[in-house]
């Protein structure tokens, strides 16, 4: 299959355009600020996620089978601090893609998250929870679906993920290079003891989207997640204990007594259910996730 695939420098997108060359598909990459070096990609274009007409054209010249949309502005920081911006790469962005996928009569895949919920719930989240964001990230994502649902009706895809594991491209993304890095900077990390996750390796949610990019029988919304759910100082405890670092190189805190955290997502966790039993991949633990885990000094540039 020919693919084209946004985000291709991101820590998920590059994860993709590896599993998806190891399956044997074409994949022709889009990234915004540096160029994707995944060994065996067709083809990687710099195009700013703001050019329409340059997608556009990309589009119809290459007529993609699937188009994977894993391009996102993912810091909640930054969405607050460029809104304007956000809108553009995490709403219009997707907007165009499903467009795109029902012209080109392609398959569309877009990526969307677990900030969809605000965390108060008790229990796992099913895709067929009511969707209620706590923050200005979460609602671009939740605008984004609800795009890709409409312009696109007869092939979509949504695919919320957790937080991801992984080794990013310049070793300065992921939830465990920052973390070391912090360390290495001298700071001591608060992190939350009552803030849950349930984090997934970058490869093993791109193993879902091959294989999802694979058949057609599966559309709407859908979660993915790791199997096991922990707090954020637990991970982080077991992120430096992987790596032989000192264990009390961070602090723990507790959510509920910080007063300016108030829109902070407590517990978000996913059901699985039903895409966990339709799939041949599997779900990862945590343990596995750090086993493919690496660190080097972070590139610059």
């Amino acid at each position: 299959m020919k693919i084209l695939l946004t985000g291709a420098s991101g820590l998920l997108g590059n994860a993709y355009a590896l599993a998806a060359v190891r399956r044997g598909h074409e994949v022709i990459g889009l990234s915004n600020t540096f160029k994707a070096t995944a060994p065996g990609l067709a083809r990687c274009e710099l195009i700013d996620g703001r050019d329409h007409e340059r997608i556009t054209s990309l589009c119809l010249e290459i007529w993609p089978d699937v188009i994977v949309n894993c391009a996102a502005i993912s810091s909640p920081a930054q969405v607050d601090a460029y809104p304007a911006l956000a809108e553009q790469i995490n709403v219009a962005l997707p907007r165009l893609l499903a467009q795109l996928g029902t012209h080109l009569g392609a398959r569309l895949i877009h990526i969307s998250t677990d900030m969809v919920f605000d965390g108060r719930s008790k229990i796992a989240y099913r895709s067929t929870d009511m969707p209620q964001p706590a923050n200005l990230y979460g609602q671009t994502k939740l605008m984004a679906e609800r795009e890709v649902l409409e312009h696109n009706p007869e092939d979509p895809l949504v695919l919320r993920i957790p937080i991801l594991m992984g080794n990013s491209l310049k070793g300065s993304r992921s939830i465990h290079e920052k973390l070391i890095q912090t360390i290495k900077n001298k700071e001591r990390p608060k992190l939350f003891c009552d803030e849950i996750r349930q984090p997934c390796s970058a490869e093993n949610v791109a193993d879902v989207c091959v294989e999802l990019s694979e058949r057609r029988d599966l559309h709407g919304i859908f979660h993915w997640a790791g199997t096991e759910r922990l707090s954020r100082f637990e991970i982080g405890q077991r992120i430096l204990k992987h790596f032989n670092l000192p264990v009390d190189a961070i602090d723990s805190a507790m959510l509920s007594d910080q007063s300016n955290c108030a829109n902070r997502p407590r517990n978000l966790c996913f059901n699985l259910h039903p895409i966990v039993s339709k799939l041949k991949t599997k779900a990862v633990n945590f343990q596995d996730q750090l086993n493919s885990l690496t660190y080097c000094a972070p590139l610059r540039g």
